[in-house]
């Protein structure tokens, strides 16, 4: 069938808004109409190429309903209001142990451009093959996705709005609830005030953490964190953040957590730690330079790198759905909405940081 997609043809170009041919679902597969997609960071590196081949329609955090189920989908049948999330494969050790985010395969499924049984879905009117991405591609009026990608949500919850919920809220609000699941005496320090950090934030409020401190640069987004459950604030551009946090928790905090991928702050939030402590990376960076006596082994500190909040997507979007019904993970707070046909500014706007969550109506009446 032919549908509307913004495709990435060159790196770090403009999206182009063509037609393209999507094929029909497999058996494992289901068609799902687009409502709605938010936009991350993660896809600002795959326009530039560096992730998966192009041309490639991106977008990974999709919204929509079920149109067309193959016949072995059980889980959802047409109808249903779904989010989108990343792929993975199922019966590596990890997802046979409930650890779907960290898939042995899940850079293969995720990045490598081609769909869960590595054939192509979309291609241009020429018949050249387009990458998929995170095995969605929700940047499109239709998507052809594994039933592993779809979860079910409840139809009494707008629908436009959960799409973060299938990466970056997932990422921030699953290292704290699922990976870390901390103690209420324990303290976390976020580095970063974006989407990713503030979702961490309200779930280190949902789980009763005593200290949550929420470190940004000059000052953006820190009134906001604070009204999502940080319980301190540091402008880091203003005041060393390792002395103010020291200040509040002189022994350190129990867990950093980084949503920047700066090698920088990601020293900083090493620094931090009391002894034992754990350094959680979620952000994408670069290299870093570390004594691992002085800055590791001399007080048995730890560094961990989590992907998608170590979560499995449907038992976990479900429980941020009904946190956001009870009033605790009020993500409404993050968003603003744009248009399908102004997608590129929807970029321009994030890579500059004038909003935090940045949400695509790709079918405004849909979720009505």
């Amino acid at each position: 069938m032919q549908i509307k997609a913004a495709v990435a043809t060159k790196p770090n170009a403009d999206l182009e808004i063509q037609t393209v041919e999507l094929d029909e679902p497999k058996e494992n597969e289901v068609l799902v109409k687009i409502a709605s997609t938010g936009f991350c960071h993660t896809d600002i590196v795959g326009r530039s190429g560096a992730t998966t081949p192009l041309p490639i329609v991106l977008g990974h955090e999709g919204t929509g309903i079920v149109q067309k189920a193959g016949a072995n989908v059980t889980d959802v049948k047409p109808g249903d209001h779904v989010v989108l999330s990343f792929s993975y494969c199922g019966h590596c050790y990890n997802c046979t142990h409930n650890h779907q985010g960290l898939c042995e395969n899940f850079n293969q499924l995720n990045f490598e451009g081609k769909t869960y049984d590595g054939t192509h879905r979309l291609h241009l009117d020429d018949g050249t093959p387009v990458s998929v991405f995170f095995g969605q591609s929700s940047f499109a009026t239709y998507v052809t996705a594994n039933i592993h990608n779809v979860v079910k949500v409840d139809q009494d919850v707008d629908l436009n709005l959960l799409g973060p919920l299938g990466c970056g809220m997932q990422t921030g609000a699953g290292t704290v609830l699922n990976y870390i699941k901390p103690a209420p005496e324990d303290a976390i320090a976020v580095f970063g005030a974006g989407a990713v950090g503030l979702a961490a934030i309200m779930a280190a409020k949902i789980a009763g953490v005593k200290h949550i401190i929420a470190i940004n640069r000059n000052g953006n987004h820190l009134d906001l964190a604070k009204e999502l459950g940080a319980t301190e604030t540091i402008n880091n551009t203003a005041e060393d953040p390792v002395k103010a946090i020291k200040e509040v928790v002189p022994r350190g905090v129990t867990y950093a957590i980084d949503t920047t991928g700066n090698t920088g702050v990601i020293k900083s939030a090493i620094d931090s730690l009391a002894t034992a402590g754990e350094c959680v990376l979620l952000g994408v960076g670069g290299d870093i330079t570390l004594n691992l006596m002085n800055d590791i082994l001399s007080e048995s500190k730890k560094i961990s790198g989590v992907v998608e909040g170590d979560s499995n997507p449907q038992e976990f979007i479900p429980q941020l759905v009904n946190y956001y019904k009870q009033g605790k993970f009020p993500l409404d707070k993050l968003v603003k909405y744009y248009d399908f046909a102004d997608i590129n500014q929807v970029i321009a706007d994030s890579t500059n940081g004038k909003v935090i969550k940045p949400i695509i109506k790709i079918d405004p009446e849909l979720a009505k």
